[in-house]
């Protein structure tokens, strides 16, 4: 290449940025001694040149390449020591992903050459391997990243209007009947009208996806013929996977006309996103990107033996993000994705890690202070799986103001009640009250406790139902992999039955779970196809299964339709009843201002549980009563929402339940009722009638029928007549 061509460039912005004439490249690397540009032709297969970085500041090596444009392939060598023993693993024979591309073309090929020692070798990752990796590698490729959006200013739905619909872009849509075959697994087929107008029709506001960042396929699955359906394996954080594209992967356009769609609909798309580990594992792993590039600085290494890795997340490596280039790296990323592809928020896989610092989680991190004061990063969705594998890894309710949180302990409670266990009555009432004992502190709102039951990982909600144990056979480790203790119940025979009393109860205790799940105070999360009753066949780590067993089944029957109905007449209630989803913690003291305790907890003789009830532990009934004149808000005025009473009973058998006494009004409308959600009409009653609760079953009764409330009564009693 003529000199001419090439000049310094400059160290900002990192990664390969196109200005419409050629393109400037950036790379980090605090202890590299030469960096080296590798040029490849189109289909990435041949290197056509290779060019040495001129210039060095700040720890960025930079060049400008005059005429280069959108489509150009290219990747790096980096020169520097091998010494694995200090923590360095330099290997210029490796070629390396640009940390900051924003696409790749071709997949990695699990050759020895990719990896920066000698495999079998005499002292193993101590060793130097002189093989090019260059073939088997994917390449980085440039990109234009001009969009002409419609909706460029997403409509971000506020925390407690929130419902998070959880699913994975391919599995989503491969079998799905209305997506073309050629569109199926891809960005274009999730964006299509027919699945948009779906996913908007139950009723759900922000759509959650899987991992899209590019990942590698982990070899030892290979071997077994599976695959990382699930995604949880980053190897670039600014590049969406190419097997995601139904066109040409550089093209982003795909991926930016999916989510501008859901934009038009009214939808937010928020990233599962996994900046806690990088796809390169342990001492032992592949040279792919951070680890030739600079490892001392890109990963925690042990501090007294740097040949070996942090595994605070049980992967094989943790990034580092008390790097100050490397949590740049995290926050630049984030930043892209909400700026340039208009994403609304994040779910951040193992949290935990990303706070930690050298002396542990850390509620002052780098990374927590920098989210917080960005004024992009703050006011998107910031969603924390609080914990890890590492030690004080479990930090549920730690994480700052502005965060919200997975609950797991709200979803192993109401999983112990409904199958029946004992004394798990006064933990429910601290769980579907928002998790007031987790969260309530430093303003924090009842929001930030993200409320799920099942999730990518577990039992599907027809599986919780429908086996005592996980069959996790066809993932090829003797199931053994795999939580086992997931307080699933069967209802009486494991997995598929014709007994028509079994399938009766467990289509009962999925309505009994939808039910409390949306009608919980704080953040409900639903995993895509639990609306429907799909299942994975026992399976509760699908990870590695990239077939019918992940794959959302569409080809529901009478039970699944019913079932989605009835989770969208629990949509429309949520929507509707404020006192459904209040932004301030329910407490149950007696408010001076306005005389109304905002919630009463009482038994089935419609009087207020005493202390001795609390405390017995075979209490398996009770009603949580929501007054709807509680204070919505600081202001000292009573509210005029509709007061509701949801009525529990994980009891087997039939419970009397007397319908209580508040002032105002003696009417109650029953909204609910899991044992009969096929109904001509919506019943009312006078106060103290008594109602005979079916065994299994929740009830939802209404005091006020007027305004609001009275449009979601008419539409509910239209929906059950159709």
């Amino acid at each position: 290449m003529s000199d001419r061509r090439i000049s310094e460039g400059h160290p900002f912005p990192l990664g390969a940025t196109w200005d419409g004439s050629g393109v400037n490249f950036a790379l980090f690397s605090a202890h590299a001694t030469r960096v080296e540009l590798c040029l490849f032709d189109a289909e990435g297969k041949t290197q056509v040149e290779c060019i040495d970085l001129p210039e060095y500041t700040d720890e960025i090596w930079h060049v400008r390449v005059d005429g280069l444009a959108p489509g150009a392939v290219y990747g790096y060598r980096v020169h520097g020591p091998y010494e694995p023993e200090n923590g360095h693993r330099f290997n210029p024979n490796k070629l390396l992903l640009d940390p900051y591309a924003k696409s790749y073309i071709g997949q990695l090929q699990w050759d020895h050459a990719v990896f920066g020692y000698t495999i079998g070798a005499e002292g193993e990752d101590l060793t130097f391997d002189t093989r090019d990796s260059a073939p088997f590698m994917p390449k980085c490729v440039v990109v234009d990243q001009s969009f002409g959006w419609s909706h460029p200013l997403a409509a971000r739905v506020s925390w407690d209007r929130s419902i998070i619909y959880e699913t994975h872009v391919r599995g989503y849509t491969m079998r799905h009947p209305e997506v073309p075959e050629s569109l199926r697994g891809t960005f274009d087929g999730l964006g299509q009208r027919a699945v948009i107008d779906y996913i908007r029709s139950l009723g759900v506001t922000s759509v959650e996806l899987l991992p899209i960042h590019a990942f590698p396929n982990d070899s030892h699955l290979l071997d077994k013929g599976l695959t990382n359906f699930w995604g949880y394996n980053t190897i670039g954080f600014f590049a969406a996977d190419p097997r995601f594209f139904a066109r040409k992967a550089g093209e982003l356009a795909e991926l930016k006309q999916m989510i501008d769609n859901y934009h038009e609909a009214g939808l937010e798309v928020i990233l599962d996103v996994v900046y806690n580990h990088t796809a390169e594992g342990n001492e032992r792993g592949a040279t792919l990107s951070f680890r030739g590039i600079d490892n001392a600085s890109y990963y925690r290494l042990m501090p007294d033996e740097r040949r070996y890795y942090i595994n605070d997340t049980g992967t094989g490596n943790t990034l580092n993000l008390s790097h100050p280039r490397v949590l740049q790296m995290v926050t630049d990323s984030l930043r892209y994705w909400v700026t340039e592809m208009q994403v609304d928020g994040f779910r951040f896989d193992l949290a935990t890690i990303l706070a930690r610092e050298p002396n542990g989680f850390d509620y002052d991190s780098g990374f927590l202070k920098a989210c917080s004061q960005d004024p992009i990063l703050s006011s998107v969705k910031l969603i924390a799986e609080p914990w890890d594998c590492g030690p004080g890894g479990y930090q549920v309710g730690n994480f700052p103001p502005g965060w919200a949180e997975w609950n797991d302990r709200y979803r192993d409670t109401v999983r112990k009640f409904w199958k029946g266990d004992e004394g798990v009555v006064p933990e429910l009432a601290a769980r579907i009250t928002g998790s007031g004992d987790l969260f309530d502190h430093r303003g924090r709102r009842p929001w930030a406790s993200v409320n799920f039951l099942t999730a990518h990982d577990g039992f599907t909600l027809n599986d919780l139902v429908s086996y005592n144990d996980k069959h996790n056979e066809a993932n090829g480790e003797d199931n053994r992999d795999g939580h086992s203790d997931n307080l699933s119940w069967n209802c009486g025979a494991e997995g598929p039955t014709d007994d028509t009393e079994i399938i009766a109860l467990r289509e009962r205790q999925k309505r009994n779970l939808l039910a409390t799940l949306l009608l919980s105070q704080g953040t409900p999360m639903l995993c895509a196809g639990d609306e429907f009753g799909r299942t994975q066949q026992g399976n509760n780590n699908a990870y590695c299964q990239d077939n019918e067993i992940s794959w959302v089944n569409w080809e529901g029957g009478d039970e699944g339709r019913a079932l989605t109905a009835f989770t969208q007449n629990l949509i429309t209630l949520r929507q509707a009843l404020p006192v459904l989803r209040r932004t301030r913690f329910l407490n149950g003291n007696l408010d001076e201002a306005t005389q109304v305790a905002d919630v009463r907890w009482i038994d089935a003789g419609g009087n207020d549980l005493t202390d001795e009830q609390w405390g017995d532990t075979a209490m398996r009934c009770f009603g949580l009563v929501l007054d709807g004149r509680a204070r919505a808000t600081g202001i000292r005025r009573a509210a005029s929402d509709a007061t509701v009473l949801i009525v529990f009973n994980a009891h087997h058998d039939v419970v009397d339940f007397r319908l209580p006494d508040i002032p105002g009004t003696d009417r109650w409308t029953c909204l609910i009722d899991t044992n009969m959600p096929v109904r001509d009409a919506l019943p009312t009653f006078t106060t103290g009638d008594v109602y005979q609760v079916t065994g299994r079953s929740l009830l939802v009764f209404s005091l006020e029928a007027s305004g609001s409330t009275q449009r979601v009564f008419e539409r509910l009693e239209r929906e059950l007549k159709s």
